[in-house]
């Protein structure tokens, strides 16, 4: 039958249970308080007050044995503390993939500036319209009939060119990227917090990477006076600390983790709003934040030349807008041939999701 069908709409069908609600918040808050669950559980109780958030049937406590109740929280019988447990974790990466990469419309093969589009070789579960030069062993037929039906009829059967569906394919190749997260003292400086942006942003790509690109491999490394590889259960609990900005250390650290893998295809993302400003040279660190110092900026310099070597690029993305810290930024790009997004900090997700989506479709020799 031709048409569409209709039903009476119900507003309380799909409405969230209390404790969806009140977990939806709960996650988003666990990301300000750095994994700290009595902190976040505080601030809940605040914003109950404020806002009326509960009702006579359901309160905080009610919430809290939920989510005891469901696996999110666990309390300590010793000391009456509460910690998060790991379906926690993997829940706040989860909605942070959901957040970020929701927010990108799925377009059309070709849009893309600067790389070229190739056809994939694996499957995936996601449809796009057809454009021309789609491989035509691609196309979704049950779906393209369908949308023949509706655009043309029954009885006077066409099929047209806008009609066609194809399934999206992506490369079997591997690639491995190393994620690189700013954490000196000037991520919360100013009165404005960076460093949450960042731990969602790679919460997210953590999650992406894991469940639609298993293949790939994504190591995680911060890096303030010095650098240290973190686990992807870390990052909920990633603060910032009293540190420099020791970008020398991050990059050796990631050249270093890159060199293990056996597979062509390597790149480094790096989250940064600042310049840097710390060397450890033997057991000592040299230090300046005064400015761009040359013994810095050259050792620096010539780590963005060797990984141009090892066809290692960096993809940064930079979170300030000064223009000396941007012309750092422009010059270690091009010695490194790599490139630079400045973003603001609502768009950095989408800066990062989108150049991944679109390394994966293009052939790296």
């Amino acid at each position: 039958m031709l048409g569409y069908q209709f039903s009476k709409y119900n507003p309380d069908e799909n409405a969230k249970t209390p404790f969806q609600q009140l977990l939806d918040l709960f996650m988003q808050l666990l990301g300000f308080t750095s994994g700290d669950a009595a902190e976040a559980l505080h601030w809940l109780t605040q914003l109950d007050k404020e806002y009326k958030l509960t009702n006579k049937d359901y309160g905080i406590g009610d919430f809290i044995e939920d989510l005891k109740a469901n696996g999110y929280l666990k309390e300590n019988e010793n000391d009456g503390s509460f910690k998060i447990t790991g379906k926690a974790e993997q829940t706040i990466r989860k909605r942070s993939l959901e957040e970020i990469f929701g927010k990108l419309k799925k377009a059309k093969q070709g849009n893309h500036r600067t790389f070229k589009t190739g056809q994939g070789d694996e499957p995936n579960p996601e449809i796009r319209p057809y454009v021309y030069g789609d491989a035509l062993d691609t196309i979704d037929y049950t779906g393209s009939l369908n949308n023949a039906f509706i655009n043309h009829g029954i009885d006077n059967f066409s099929m047209h060119e806008d009609d066609l569906e194809i399934h999206e394919t992506d490369f079997k190749s591997q690639t491995s990227t190393v994620l690189m997260i700013d954490i000196s003292h000037s991520m919360i400086l100013y009165g404005e917090d960076r460093i949450t942006p960042a731990k969602k942003v790679a919460m997210a790509l953590s999650e992406l990477i894991t469940t639609r690109y298993p293949k790939d491999t994504l190591d995680i490394v911060v890096f303030g006076n010095d650098a240290w590889q973190i686990e992807m259960k870390d990052l909920p609990y990633l603060e910032v600390g009293p540190y420099h900005t020791n970008t020398v250390a991050g990059l050796e650290l990631a050249m270093e983790l890159l060199r293990r893998r056996k597979n062509p295809n390597k790149q480094i993302f790096m989250i940064t709003d600042g310049k840097p400003t710390c060397l450890k040279i033997g057991n000592k660190y040299y230090k300046n934040a005064f400015g761009i110092d040359s013994k810095i900026l050259n050792r620096t310099l010539n780590l963005a030349g060797q990984l141009r070597r090892m066809k290692i690029p960096v993809i940064t993305f930079m979170i300030a807008d000064d223009p000396y810290l941007q012309q750092f930024v422009r010059d270690f790009t091009e010695v490194n041939g790599g490139k630079a997004f400045y973003s603001s900090l609502n768009g950095l997700g989408n800066y990062i999701f989108e150049d991944y989506e679109r390394n994966k479709r293009k052939t790296v020799r």
